[in-house]
């Protein structure tokens, strides 16, 4: 009776919160017709902001995933000095606010921030333009990956790896043969969440881009131009294609085990 009733809870919490949202989303966004969400899909501030996002994903998931399998190595096999603070500064982004993170970088390259008149002097651009928005997407995003593969190496054993190394094997051997395949599936999961965060981010974002149609804007900052204007089919149309990538984000992550 008790496991009927957890069941039940649950299953009735999966469909209020995510359920229910998803079909909202795709009823409006295809309640104008098929025509009307394929004319949303290839509007062309839609289309650039598309490239956008895909651009800034493009950028930033590797930059993370290679940081956050050395920070999870490092902070999992050695001991050194100043190991909880390098721990601390890891999870410092989920710990600020993201609209506050698109502030400092706002401060610090800014036109008139503490770098900013460096910048133009050689012509280089970074805030309301790719570099800032990949800057602070990838600061919003960097704890994930590492945050998921440093439990599960912390878990295990290091005497595969020291057994490895005894009979000969190389450090980038003994990592990629045997440290690396050990957490596959953790990795799998942190990539997944950092695609996730790093297509869906909007409060840093949304500082430091500008919100400059068809240059700068995202696609979660495109849907809320789009709602703003009270274009409510083309704003579902758009948060319905987001939705479909994390979908499929999850399915291939279903298949990397």
């Amino acid at each position: 009776m008790i496991r009927i009733l957890l069941i039940t809870i649950a299953v009735a919490l999966v469909g209020a919160l995510l359920g229910v949202p998803l079909y909202v989303v795709f009823h409006e966004a295809f309640s104008s017709g098929w025509s009307a969400y394929v004319q949303a899909l290839g509007d062309a501030d839609t289309l650039t902001a598309a490239l956008l996002s895909a651009t800034v994903v493009a950028l930033v998931v590797p930059l993370n995933t290679v940081f956050g399998v050395a920070a999870a190595y490092v902070t999992s096999r050695f001991e050194f000095r100043g190991k909880r603070f390098l721990a601390a500064l890891i999870d410092l982004p989920l710990t600020v606010s993201p609209v506050v993170a698109g502030l400092v970088f706002v401060l610090l390259f800014g036109s008139h921030g503490l770098l900013g008149p460096v910048l133009e002097k050689h012509d280089i651009k970074v805030i309301f333009a790719l570099p800032g928005i990949v800057l602070a997407t990838a600061f919003v995003t960097f704890p994930l990956v590492a945050r998921e593969i440093a439990p599960v190496m912390e878990a295990q054993s290091a005497d595969q790896e020291e057994a490895a190394m005894l009979l000969g094997a190389s450090g980038w051997t003994t990592f990629w043969r045997i440290t690396l395949p050990r957490v596959r599936g953790a990795l799998a999961y942190g990539v997944v969440l950092c695609t996730a965060r790093a297509l869906g981010e909007f409060g840093a974002v949304s500082v430091v881009s500008g919100h400059v149609r068809g240059a700068t804007n995202t696609l979660p900052l495109h849907v809320e131009v789009l709602y703003n204007d009270y274009a409510f089919v083309a704003a579902f149309a758009v948060s319905s294609l987001l939705v479909g990538v994390s979908f499929l984000n999850l399915v291939a992550r279903g298949t990397w085990k």
